[in-house]
C-alpha cells in the first residue's frame, strides 16, 4: 500500500440536467450564456413568494446531483445576476451544497453574494460578505452573524455579477477551505455541520438568476 487516499472523481458540463438529478425549490434550463451551454437555476414562483427562512433564504433550494460525498474537493463555474422583481435586500446569491443527507434533513453551503464583490463597489460592511458558509437547518447566515460578529463564516471576494467565478471547495471533517478564481477567500478549521456524507447541490436564493457550468467532484 502507498498510502495515498482513494478518490472517486465526477465531472457534471451541466449542458443538461446530470442523470438522476432532481430539483427542490428551482427550475433548471439548458441555455446559452456567456459563451457556453450552462444549466440556468432559478427559484420556484411559489418558493419565491413564500416565508422567508421557510421556503427561501438558506433552505433547500437547489438542484440536488446524487453522491456520496464526505469529504474532498467540489469544483463549479458560477455565473450569476438578479432576477426580475428581486427585492432589493437581494445580491444574485448562488453557488454549492454539499453532504446534503436523504430528505434533506441537513446541508452544508458556501455561497457567493457577487453584488457584494469588490468589482461592485458595494456600500459599508457588505464589501466583507461576498462570500458566505452555512450549515442547514440550525446555522444560517443570519446565526452566523449575529453569534460571530467578526464575520468568521464570511469574507470578501474580488467579484461581480453577470461574470464567470469558479467556486472551489475543500472539505476534510470540520475543517473547510474555500477559494474564489483561485484565490483562498474562507479557511475554517471548524464549521457547524454534522459531517455526514450526501449529495451535491447547486444552490440559489431569492432574486437570483444562476448558471453553472463545469461541475467536478472529487470524493474521498
Amino acid at each position: 500500500m502507498n498510502g495515498r487516499k482513494s478518490e472517486v472523481k465526477a465531472v457534471h458540463a451541466l449542458e443538461d440536467l446530470p442523470d438522476g438529478a432532481s430539483v427542490n425549490s428551482v427550475t433548471a434550463a439548458s441555455v446559452m450564456v456567456a459563451g457556453r451551454l450552462a444549466l440556468r437555476v432559478e427559484l420556484t414562483e411559489v418558493a419565491a413568494s413564500g416565508v422567508p427562512g421557510v421556503d427561501f433564504i438558506d433552505q433547500p433550494t437547489f438542484v440536488h446531483i446524487p453522491a456520496d460525498f464526505g469529504n474532498g474537493i467540489i469544483e463549479v463555474d458560477v455565473l450569476s445576476r438578479l432576477a426580475g422583481g428581486a427585492p432589493d435586500y437581494a445580491r444574485a446569491f448562488a453557488g454549492l451544497a454539499y453532504r446534503i443527507t436523504e430528505n434533506l434533513e441537513s446541508f452544508e453551503a458556501v455561497y457567493v453574494r457577487p453584488l457584494n464583490g469588490a468589482k461592485a463597489d458595494p456600500p459599508g460592511p457588505r464589501a466583507q460578505r461576498a462570500v458566505q458558509y452555512f450549515a442547514y437547518p440550525e446555522w444560517n447566515f443570519e446565526r452566523l452573524r449575529e453569534e460571530y460578529p467578526d464575520g468568521h463564516y464570511e469574507s470578501s471576494a474580488d467579484i461581480g455579477p453577470d461574470e464567470w467565478i469558479h467556486l472551489r471547495i475543500e472539505v476534510q471533517g470540520e475543517r473547510l477551505r474555500a477559494s474564489v478564481d483561485g484565490l483562498q477567500v474562507l479557511d475554517l478549521p471548524k464549521t457547524k455541520g454534522r459531517e455526514a456524507r450526501g449529495g451535491i447541490g447547486l444552490f440559489v436564493d431569492i432574486g437570483t438568476e444562476a448558471f453553472f457550468s463545469n461541475l467536478s467532484i472529487t470524493a474521498r
